[in-house]
């Protein structure tokens, strides 16, 4: 496991996001990117986390698939978290290869994938 400040991890994140394919990285909108070293307790019952699972990211909020009209709704929320990462990182060049899937995975989410198409996708 490799540990790095918060102020790293943000940096990490940022430059993931910057890479993330066009048009879809343009077209994201009202989606705050998030860390936390660990899932809520809110966030673990939401998705049913055990406590032998790690958790690299999480998307919440309404898919734009499944978005009606104008309906307002809040801001959609992509966490990545920290701990869990590092843990399964050998190094800096890993995590930032893993921030980077973590968020794209999530990006997937926010447009509507369901698991079996985001691993589809990455074949």
């Amino acid at each position: 496991m490799i540990t790095i400040s918060d102020d790293q991890f943000q940096t990490m994140i940022n430059q993931a996001a910057a890479r993330l394919p066009e048009p879809h990285k343009s077209q994201i909108q009202t989606v705050a990117l998030l860390y936390a070293d660990e899932p809520s307790a809110e966030q673990a019952t939401q998705i049913g986390l055990r406590q032998d699972q790690l958790l690299l990211g999480l998307y919440e909020g309404v898919p734009l698939t499944k978005r009606q009209g104008v309906q307002p709704h809040l801001p959609d929320k992509i966490t990545l978290f920290k701990n869990a990462l590092q843990l399964l990182s050998t190094d800096d060049n890993d995590l930032q290869q893993r921030v980077y899937h973590t968020l794209w995975h999530e990006v997937a989410h926010y447009y509507g994938l369901d698991h079996p198409a985001i691993h589809e996708l990455e074949k």
